[in-house]
Order: C-alpha cells, then structure tokens, then sequence
C-alpha cells in the first residue's frame, strides 16, 4: 500500500509539466523562486533573474532585454503583476507569442502613452526593423521612473483588455486588429524593470 503515494505523486507531476498551457484551470502560476523561473521561461541569466520576491530585467536601447515562456498562454486568461520601470523609457508585455510574431502591450514614458500594437521579435538580433512594430491603440497617461504600476490582461473570447492602476484602459478584438490569438508570454525592458506579485489565471 505505502507505493502508490509515490506512484500517485510521480504520475501528478508528470501531468502538470506535459501540460502545454502555463496556467491551468485547477492551478494559477506564479514565479516562486529561481528554479521554477529556469524550468518555466526561456532566458538569459544576465538579462532576467530573481531578487527574493521580485523578478528584475536588464537591457539597453540597444538591446533589448526579453524573457519568453516556454508553455503557451490558455485561450482564454487573466494576467496581474506590479511593475516599476526603474532606468529608460519602456517596458512591454508581450503576448501570444507565435515564431516571430506577437502582441504589444506597453508602457512607453517618451509619448506618455499605454499601447496595444502589432509586434515582430527575431531572436539574436538587435535590427530595428527585426523587433518592435506599429502601434494599433494608445491612450495617455502619465508614466515614470521609480513608481510602481499595477498592471492588469485580460484576454477572453478573443478580445483584450489592457488597464494600468485601473484608470487607463486600451481595450480591442484580436481578430478584427489581426492579432495573434495564441502563443506564449514574454516581458522587455529597454532599460530596468521590476516585476512582483505576477499571477497568471486561466479563465474556463
């Protein structure tokens, strides 16, 4: 009798890391330490790592630091984290990540501006016309260094909304704007952010 907990624990584990989405129904995912954020996420360990409780990114206007999940997003789900976008000018949530293609969901201090856009990223290349791309939405707001932003994703039934502290909001259809519908998660930094408090749910 004692074998089957073991049994039982092993066959559990191995559902939960065969699962292709980074949250399930039953489970939200959050980053709990440095090993999940090395099984859970693609990235350079110079560019994004863990500071105790909060995830921190490195880059420059030149090379932009990124880090891409390496399960997909559910079809339907629900992203919250606070950011503090401590040195340069943005910090971009990229979602659905599909090859090179992907949704903009950003902070951008020099317009002063929330934007949702079409975005393009190529991996090992800092090309202009190879990462970034144009903007389909943008709503003012005023955006600076050393503050913290509470950020809040919603994507269901195809559409997207966008808030930050949950007055300035972008909301549009993914089908009408030609925007992935699937893929995976990513954050960038053309300077320092700080990410805490980051739970993604997904929606049945």
């Amino acid at each position: 009798m004692k074998i089957k907990y073991p049994v039982l624990l092993v066959l559990s584990l191995i559902i939960t890391s065969c699962c292709g989405t980074i949250a399930t129904t039953k489970k939200e995912y959050k980053i709990t330490h440095a090993a999940a954020l090395k099984s859970d996420w693609n990235l350079n360990p110079t560019e994004w790592f863990l500071e105790k409780d909060t995830l921190r990114g490195i880059g420059g206007p030149m090379h932009w630091g990124v880090i891409e999940s390496k399960k997909s997003l559910p079809e339907n789900y629900e992203i919250d984290f606070n950011v503090n976008m401590t040195k340069e000018s943005l910090f971009e949530i990229m979602l659905n990540i599909d090859k090179e293609h992907y949704i903009r969901t950003y902070l951008y201090q020099i317009d002063q501006n929330i934007v949702i856009g079409r975005g393009v990223y190529k991996k090992g290349t800092d090309e202009y016309e190879k990462r970034g791309g144009p903007t389909l939405f943008k709503k003012p707001m005023k955006l600076e260094n050393n503050r913290w932003y509470s950020i809040k994703i919603k994507v269901l039934h195809n559409q997207l909304f966008f808030s930050v502290d949950n007055e300035t909001a972008l909301e549009c259809s993914l089908e009408k704007s030609l925007l992935s519908q699937q893929g995976k998660l990513g954050f960038l930094t053309n300077g320092e952010a700080k990410i805490k408090d980051l739970t993604i749910k997904n929606i049945p």
